[in-house]
């Protein structure tokens, strides 16, 4: 049976592999970051235009105007 040479922290080849890998992780927490913001903006647009539609004038503007459309 063949055993694998346990590697130590001072293994320079380990250490070169972990700090890659935090590196990968960091990138990828840093893309994470980003979607979730711009998720958030979006969500806020969205939500600013819907208060915006349900505001009384504005509600009140486009039934008007959907009446003139449809010659009501």
């Amino acid at each position: 049976m063949r055993f694998k040479r346990r590697k130590s922290a001072d293994d320079p080849e380990r250490v070169q592999a972990l700090e890659a890998r935090i590196a990968h992780l960091e990138s990828m927490i840093e893309g994470l970051q980003d979607a979730v913001h711009r998720q958030s903006l979006n969500a806020d647009t969205r939500m600013s235009e819907i208060e915006r539609r349900l505001d009384p004038a504005e509600m009140s503007r486009a039934l008007s105007r959907d009446a003139r459309q449809r010659g009501l």
